[in-house]
């Protein structure tokens, strides 16, 4: 057995190993935001590809009475971006509409667990993809000086700012696999 699983290993390192994985900057922008905007993909590709196919009940499946389903953290990394987009591109905060429109995605919890019941997984990544794609839109007109610029109301410049978004579908990419492994077949 042990013959078996080190052949496997040795197997699967080769075939990591040499798989095209590249980060390159993304044609349309500057150097630094094509790299950022390609990561940024990749992200939600790998969010979008591990939940596409999720049935509703998939989707609201809660580990407990205070957890989030993943329709919840879908929607929650889309309200996320757009805080971040109104914030650093637009350089203000969510008026009063988009605040209660996006407030149950930010707070999540039970006001998450209520408006985000009962839906196809296709119409959260539809308000997800919505959003990303203002977001590409918006860097287009921003160059790599920009990127370093300091956003002083958070006291942070606008590449953190973009890589905390990223970093931060990250983290929700890992409940989400965390909940997947646990909905009852």
């Amino acid at each position: 057995m042990k013959f078996y699983s080190t052949i496997l290993l040795f197997a699967m390192l080769s075939f990591s190993m040499n798989a095209q994985r590249t980060i390159t900057a993304e044609e349309g922008y500057t150097p630094q935001i094509g790299v950022l905007v390609s990561m940024l993909n990749d992200m939600s590709n790998r969010i979008e590809r591990r939940v596409k196919d999720l049935s509703i009940s998939e989707t609201d499946f809660l580990l407990d009475e205070n957890a989030n389903s993943i329709g919840t953290l879908i929607m929650h990394l889309a309200a996320t971006e757009k805080m971040y987009q109104v914030r650093t591109f637009e350089n203000r905060v969510f008026t009063e509409e988009e605040e209660k429109e996006w407030s149950p995605a930010m707070s999540m919890g039970k006001a998450g667990q209520e408006k985000y019941n009962g839906k196809d997984i296709k119409e959260y990544l539809k308000v997800y993809k919505d959003v990303r794609q203002k977001t590409l839109e918006f860097f287009k007109d921003k160059d790599d000086a920009w990127l370093t610029a300091i956003y002083k109301e958070w006291n942070m410049n606008y590449h953190w700012a973009w890589y905390h978004v990223m970093e931060h579908q990250s983290s929700h990419l890992g409940q989400i696999l965390l909940i997947s492994k646990r909905i009852p077949e």
